[in-house]
């Protein structure tokens, strides 16, 4: 790589824009200079650089006379075919690297973008050597985890890593819409839901090959229980006991009737006692899990996982899994999912002729809603009611999908898409905007809208829409989400109810932070009358009751729902999109026969 690198610096420094091919003339203290090493160092990088067929080099004969050195290779092509070679030994980091510092005026960058779409996807290597053959998904993403320790979680793609790594003690299924056993093969509560046990499987093994206990339950949640963003899976939770090394016992103070769909929350993933006796930075570098997946390499530019071959509910049919993390200014559009379910190797000429009519697409209305929040307590002109309403009609969710579009396809009235379909959307009345912004009397206050960089379009095209009726807005970086008036996310439904429970209570929540102690206390209430009630019903019921006030009141306004495409190759099966919007990998197969 450094012969590559001083190859690059040797011609940044003297091609003066000349085709390659062509001689130079320069001499040896130039070149020393150039490449920040002595003439005699010069003269070793000389000698590999001719030995590589990368250069030729005619030394001057006699004191002051140039030397010529010809380069072979022109700066794109040498650009683009290190990185691409970097890329295929998974050294995606240094591709990037390289092409950021040597690639300017150049289109290499954009040619290995356009080579890396093709590359990500399903990966078939045949054994040699004694070697077994392998099968790889190769995947594509613009932002490392944020954390993969499940306690914490509070992103969708954080909380999709976790559920390759980490197990619960029980699973919602997602097509049979039931709750299924996980580590715990039973489970049951007693009458008033307030005692619920569960009874563990046995041979459950840790990726370290450490069986699994009640000791390590219990260690999970009384973990889980001290401060963590996702404490309040155990919320109620009155105490934890062992009954033997395959029972555990939980009590609560109050009645929770879902408390069993709470165990299948991504933060309830059972980790081993003590961390496997690992202090907890050095456990969080490379965690282990009983999860059909191990984790085999962490860094901020790449994560890969590796087939559990003892998983209890049965081994991946994948090898492996490598994910790749792009640079920020990778366009998603052009690198994403409609190239990861490509096919390598083997079947590439295959795929030619399967990518018209044979080509299947799978398409999700994902269980999310995108939303503006309001920060209730930070003072400005939201504190009036009449103000917030009057932003929620200029809005109007249904231009916003007239005119940006894209994957936008259903205007929301509440956090399920299934809310929005019987809605009618009324239409923009001006005298309604005018009366509501004069009750408010808003004096033109400036309103700060935090962004994420995925909802830019969203806050520009409200930006815009504020503008034409007076409303000063300024667009800040999603980092100050906390101290801004106004922010844009997305709720993620991945539980059902429990998401829905998690929106008001996880700490980190946009809804925890931006709403008023009042509004916090009495949808408490309301979620313990939820989780008490009898029947389903009445439960759905009253969480509708609280999303109603809060839409009523436009401390919270609904804009869209989103719908997910994957596009699948005819060989490549077991790919459907989950409720987080990602797909699982164990369920992930080849179905083509040698």
């Amino acid at each position: 790589m450094l012969l590559n690198q001083q190859y690059l610096m040797l011609y940044d420094r003297f091609s003066e824009g000349k085709e390659s091919g062509i001689p130079i003339q320069v001499t040896l203290g130039e070149l020393s200079a150039a490449l920040f090493c002595t003439v005699r160092n010069a003269k070793l990088i000389l000698r590999k650089l001719v030995e590589e067929q990368l250069i030729e080099w005619l030394p001057g004969r006699g004191r002051g006379n140039y030397s010529q050195i010809t380069f072979h290779a022109g700066k794109e092509d040498f650009l683009f075919n290190l990185s691409v070679d970097l890329a295929k030994n998974g050294e995606y980091k240094q591709a990037f690297e390289v092409l950021s510092e040597y690639g300017g005026g150049t289109l290499a960058k954009d040619r290995f973008l356009n080579w890396l779409s093709g590359h990500f996807g399903y990966k078939k290597e045949e054994g040699t050597e004694g070697l077994p053959a392998s099968d790889t998904l190769i995947f594509p993403v613009l932002k490392s985890p944020r954390t993969l320790d499940p306690a914490e979680a509070n992103y969708a793609f954080d909380s999709h890593l976790q559920r390759q790594i980490f197990d619960r003690l029980l699973s919602f299924d997602e097509q049979l819409e039931r709750i299924v056993p996980g580590i715990a093969h039973h489970w049951k509560s007693d009458k008033n839901a307030t005692e619920w046990t569960f009874y563990l499987r046995k041979g459950v093994r840790f990726h370290n090959g450490q069986e699994l206990t009640s000791k390590d339950v219990a260690y999970t949640f009384e973990r889980l229980r001290r401060g963590t963003q996702n404490e309040w899976l155990l919320r109620e939770v009155a105490g934890i006991e062992t009954l033997g090394p395959q029972v555990v016992r939980i009590r609560l103070l109050r009645p929770n009737r879902i408390f069993d769909r709470f165990m299948c929350s991504v933060g309830a993933s059972i980790l081993p006692f003590e961390l496997a006796g690992l202090e907890e930075e050095k456990f969080w570098n490379l965690p282990i899990g009983t999860g059909p997946f191990k984790l085999v390499s962490y860094s901020k530019h790449r994560i890969e996982l590796v087939a559990n071959n003892h998983y209890y509910e049965g081994r991946p049919y994948l090898d492996g899994v490598d994910i790749v993390i792009l640079p920020e200014d990778c366009d998603p559009e052009t690198i994403g999912y409609p190239t990861i379910l490509h096919t390598w190797g083997r079947f590439r000429q295959e795929e030619q002729y399967a990518q018209g009519d044979d080509q299947e697409t799978s398409e999700k209305l994902r269980q999310a809603c995108t939303i503006l929040s309001w920060n209730l307590n930070r003072n400005g002109p939201q504190q009036s009611e009449a103000f917030r309403r009057a932003v929620r009609m200029i809005i109007h969710p249904g231009d916003m999908i007239a005119e940006l579009g894209g994957a936008r396809i259903l205007p929301a009235f509440g956090f399920r898409p299934e809310e929005g379909h019987n809605h009618v959307i009324d239409p923009l009345r001006p005298e309604r905007v005018r009366s509501a912004l004069k009750e408010a009397a808003y004096d033109g206050a400036v309103v700060h809208i935090s962004v994420f960089d995925k909802y830019r379009e969203d806050a520009e095209w409200i930006q815009k829409r504020l503008a034409d009726w007076g409303i000063r807005t300024e667009l800040q970086n999603y980092k100050t989400w906390q101290d801004a008036d106004l922010t844009i996310s997305s709720i993620v439904l991945a539980e059902d109810e429990v998401c829905e429970i998690e929106t008001y209570e996880n700490r980190s929540s946009v809804l925890k932070t931006y709403l008023d102690k009042e509004r916090l206390s009495w949808i408490t209430e309301r979620i313990n009358d939820a989780l008490s009630a009898d029947s389903v019903g009445t439960r759905r019921l009253i969480l509708r009751e609280i999303e109603q006030h809060l839409r009523d009141e436009a401390s919270v306004i609904f804009l869209h729902h989103r719908q997910l495409n994957a596009f699948l190759h005819p060989f490549v099966r077991g790919i459907s999109l989950n409720a987080l919007g990602w797909i699982d990998f164990k369920d992930v197969w080849l179905e083509k026969h040698d």
